[in-house]
């Protein structure tokens, strides 16, 4: 079996702050304003004439000859001594938070390609003046210098070795600290992801979890096998868990800091490789199936944030983590599953496996005795069909606990709509034989899903179910921050929210 440390790991750009861009291979600005009249911000007065030296004219006039574009996201790269210079579009003169995010993301995926062979050093000069703009330019630096780590015998040069964010602000380098956590995780999660199912599994899956809580204060993590589920009583993650030779696992983490008085609960389906089992997908609809435990990568990254971030906020992940495959000991469509805590199932279709292991996560939290309960996976293809690719859904409780998310949501930079829950739907999941269908029609299919977890979460809690089914895995094109394959969609919102819960 492989280790926990052979599953693919992404080199991580070294990160600081400074004063200036000295000793760069590239330097990152921004281009404002309109294409007829750009604007640079950023670059210091000596790098500017230095550029303008070389060049001959202004670095505005350079750019509109060569059609540059202040459009968020367009680059483009000019000669600047032995390196280069990458003008990269912001869009107007105003900057949010999440423009710098997306521009830095974008020139920095240009910068790499501009390698060669070579690992490059690229200093971001955008104005950064503020110490929460330097987070957010190192956050979208860190996050678009990503590349899927290829699985080869042959050594290979990362791109980018390191990322200076040119600032003179106070507070700056603890903000920076806060980005590389932030990063790092976020990274961690698109690597579980990314990894091929033949060597992320829920043995290896969970392995690698403990050891990346590992010496981190105020955590602890529980790994049940097998037996410890069946004695326990957890009969849809082994029902789910039940037709391949790799068994289940279901990883428990928690951090516990001194004083904390909120408790949230975070669960995430962690489904390693979902061939659909007797239901089975289509060739086409199941190769991307390595990404069905985007939901468990989420929760144990943004868990591993908040603790190494020091947040004030009790917080309990679970991750349920399973193989779906047919084979002899599959479980079938009609049969009855006896679910954590005695809830009987009606199995309408063994394709809808992931409600089936969170539901014993979510009936687990409860013991915890959590204030407000959140789960995140990659759940419907109909939220994908109501939402598209770069959309997630957002189902609650309450309007106070979506308020809540989608606050969390804006200051992370990731897209979330609320869906309801409608009676009609609850209603869908009516069984003659079990206490509840795990299915209804496929007419609202997303808020079916809801609908069926919502009835096993502690009664007295704030929920919010998370499908993540569109943004979690990309299979288009880089743009941004967002690289191809797994993006680490939602890392960023659990950790937002438990920010604001601590506060």
């Amino acid at each position: 079996m492989p280790t926990a440390t052979s599953l693919l790991s992404t080199p991580r750009p070294a990160l600081k702050v400074s004063r200036s861009a000295s000793g760069a291979d590239v330097v990152i600005a921004a281009l404002a304003g309109t294409d007829d009249e750009p604007s640079v911000i950023g670059l210091a007065p000596k790098a500017v004439k230095e550029a303008e030296t070389g060049l001959g004219a202004d670095l505005a006039t350079v750019a509109r000859r060569l059609g540059a574009s202040t459009k968020l996201g367009s680059t483009t790269a000019l000669p600047w001594g032995s390196g280069s210079i990458v003008l990269v579009g912001v869009g107007g003169e105003d900057l949010d938070d999440e423009t710098v995010r997306r521009a830095a993301g974008s020139a920095v995926r240009a910068a790499a390609e501009l390698a060669d062979g070579r690992s490059l050093k690229v200093s971001l000069d955008m104005g950064t003046t503020t110490p929460e703009r330097v987070r957010v330019a190192a956050e979208g630096a860190l996050l678009g210098a990503y590349r899927i780590p290829r699985i080869t015998g042959q050594p290979s040069t990362p791109a980018i070795a390191s990322i200076t964010v040119v600032s003179q602000a106070r507070g700056a380098k603890d903000e920076l600290r806060k980005a590389e956590i932030l990063a790092d995780v976020v990274t961690t999660a698109r690597d579980w992801v990314n990894t091929p199912a033949n060597l992320l599994y829920p043995q290896t899956f969970a392995a690698s979890a403990v050891e990346r809580f590992t010496g981190i204060a105020d955590t602890t993590v529980d790994v049940l096998d097998e037996k410890a589920l069946a004695d326990g009583g957890y009969g849809g993650i082994l029902a789910v868990g039940g037709g391949s030779v790799r068994p289940p696992r279901f990883v428990r983490v928690e951090y516990a800091p001194a004083g904390a008085t909120t408790t949230l609960a975070l669960v995430g389906k962690g489904i390693t490789f979902d061939s659909g089992g007797l239901d089975i997908k289509t060739q086409d609809g199941m190769y991307t199936m390595k990404c069905d435990m985007g939901g468990a990568a989420a929760v144990l990254a943004a868990v591993e944030a908040i603790a190494r971030l020091g947040l004030g906020v009790r917080v309990v992940g679970y991750a349920a983590m399973a193989e779906n495959m047919p084979s002899g000991s599959a479980w079938r469509p009609s049969d009855v599953l006896t679910m954590y805590g005695g809830r009987t199932v009606e199995n309408a279709n063994s394709d809808a496996e992931g409600r089936i292991v969170m539901a014993d996560a979510l009936a687990r939290s409860a013991e915890d005795r959590p204030d407000m309960v959140v789960d995140i996976s990659t759940l419907t293809g109909a939220c994908m069909v109501a939402l598209g690719n770069t959309w997630a859904g957002l189902m609650a409780s309450s309007t106070e606990a979506a308020d809540t998310l989608l606050d969390a949501s804006e200051a992370a930079g990731e897209n979330f709509w609320e869906l309801p829950i409608t009676d009609e739907v609850r209603e869908g999941l009516h069984s003659d034989i079990a206490d509840v269908k795990s299915s209804g029609a496929r007419q609202g299919g997303a808020m079916a899903a809801a609908a069926f977890l919502q009835g096993f979460v502690a009664p007295d809690a704030d929920w919010a179910h998370l499908d993540i089914a569109g943004p979690a895995f990309n299979e288009g094109k880089a743009h941004d921050y967002t690289p191809v394959g797994a993006t680490g969609f939602g890392v960023r919102t659990l950790v937002h929210l438990a920010a604001a819960l601590a506060s």
